[in-house]
Order: structure tokens, then C-alpha cells, then sequence
């Protein structure tokens, strides 16, 4: 992983974004953890659908210390307000689907925005986006769940041109998307009841499994999708 410098977490009040800050601030490699959910009070609160918010938070970071060296995106929206990922057709509701696009591609789109261009050059760097398998084209053999899976398919798309153009910034950049698995969380919480106990991880594993994966990446890989176990997925 990368050393001193700050670390970013944005989605921090969640279950795997939680986890994640407590892990970086326990590992101690950086100098600040920066913690920014829309639960939490100001200046820390952000809402990534409001683009003077995500600006307010990246202003933040960039006149509190040193530069991040990781910056960490933990959102994500798959069911909300008895609102559940469609099963057929008819369950296709235009505001439903804007909603998925605004907190799963835009918001994170606005995060790349306003906080890539504060990772520093010529270091080893991370930006990296929680992405999910059920995103891939290729993977898709069950379909359903129309507005989850092309909102982060579109994420992938995101994330693949990010990479290409942080690459010409700082060639040593990291930009990749991560599937965590299944994590015992409020997110997964009504999909659990098929998903085995040695499917199902706890936050602070799933935490150290996506950190562990980072660490072992390389610019090389920029710009691809990857397991929390270090597998690739493909688009």
C-alpha cells in the first residue's frame, strides 16, 4: 500500500467503508484518514450527488495536509426506500433507475472529478471505486436486476477511462474497480438468505481482503476490475 501521505474514504458510515477507515487508521502507513459519508456531521459530511458537496469535501483534504496517496470510493446504491433491483420487465421504473445511475455512476464520476487531480505525480497512487461482479456484460447469465447492473457497468466504463487519462498525469496511478463479495452488511442484508456462511464475509475481513488486493497491484493493472481475492473480472 502506499506510505504517509493521506488516505480517503468516501462512504465512510457504511458497513465495508467503516471497516476500511478503521483498518487504514489501525495500519498507521498514512498520515490522515479522511472520513466523508453524508451521515456524518460537517465538515465530513458529503452527499456525492451534489457536486458543491463532493468539491467541499475534496477542498477540505487538499488544504488539511499532505496529499492522498489512496482515495477510496465505498458507495453504493442497490435497494432503499422498500425499493428493491428489478426481477422482470415491468418492474423497470425510470426514477428507480436515475436514482441507481446518480449514487452508483455519477456520484463517483464527481468523486473522480474533484479528488483525482489531488493525488500527487510521479508517486505510486490509488484510486479505487467499489464496483460489483453483477456489473459485468460478460458475466450476465441471469439478468434482472437492470438499474444495479448497468449503473456499475457504466462505473467499469468510468473507471477504465479515468485510468487511461490519470496514466498520462502520473504513470505510477493505480484506478481500479473492486467487487468485495457478498459482505455482511445493511446493503446485502436482504439477499443473504441463499448466500452460505463461507460465502458471507464480515465487513472488517472484506476490509482487509480488498486492502491486501491493492497492495499487490501494480500500474500495470490500472484501469481493470478485480475480486476481492485478487481474481479479474471481465467488462
Amino acid at each position: 500500500m502506499t506510505e504517509h501521505g493521506s488516505a480517503v474514504i468516501i462512504g465512510a458510515s457504511g458497513g465495508i467503508g467503516a471497516a476500511l477507515a478503521d483498518a487504514l487508521q489501525a495500519d498507521g502507513r498514512h498520515d490522515i484518514i479522511h472520513r466523508f459519508a453524508r451521515s456524518l456531521p460537517a465538515p465530513h459530511s458529503v452527499d456525492i450527488t451534489d457536486e458543491a458537496s463532493v468539491a467541499a469535501a475534496a477542498a477540505l483534504v487538499r488544504d488539511s495536509g499532505p496529499p492522498p496517496r489512496l482515495v477510496f470510493v465505498a458507495t453504493g446504491l442497490l435497494h432503499a426506500d422498500g425499493r428493491q433491483p428489478e426481477r422482470k420487465l415491468a418492474d423497470i421504473d425510470p426514477d428507480w433507475m436515475a436514482r441507481n445511475f446518480a449514487v452508483n455512476t455519477i456520484g463517483p464520476a464527481l468523486i473522480a472529478k474533484y479528488f483525482l487531480p489531488l493525488l500527487p505525480r510521479r508517486e505510486r497512487t490509488v484510486f479505487a471505486m467499489l464496483s460489483a461482479r453483477v456489473g459485468s456484460i460478460g458475466d450476465n447469465r441471469s439478468g434482472g436486476w437492470y438499474s444495479y447492473r448497468a449503473s456499475k457497468a457504466a462505473l467499469n466504463q468510468l473507471v477504465r477511462g479515468f485510468a487511461i487519462v490519470e496514466a498520462r498525469r502520473n504513470p505510477d496511478a493505480i484506478v481500479v474497480a473492486l467487487h468485495p463479495g457478498t459482505v455482511d452488511t445493511d446493503l446485502s442484508a436482504p439477499f443473504q438468505r441463499g448466500v452460505s456462511a463461507e460465502q458471507l464475509t464480515s465487513a472488517p475481513t472484506a476490509a482487509a481482503n480488498l486492502l491486501r488486493t491493492l497492495g499487490a497491484l501494480t500500474p500495470a493493472e490500472t484501469g481493470r476490475i478485480f475480486a476481492w481475492d485478487g481474481s479479474e473480472i471481465i467488462p
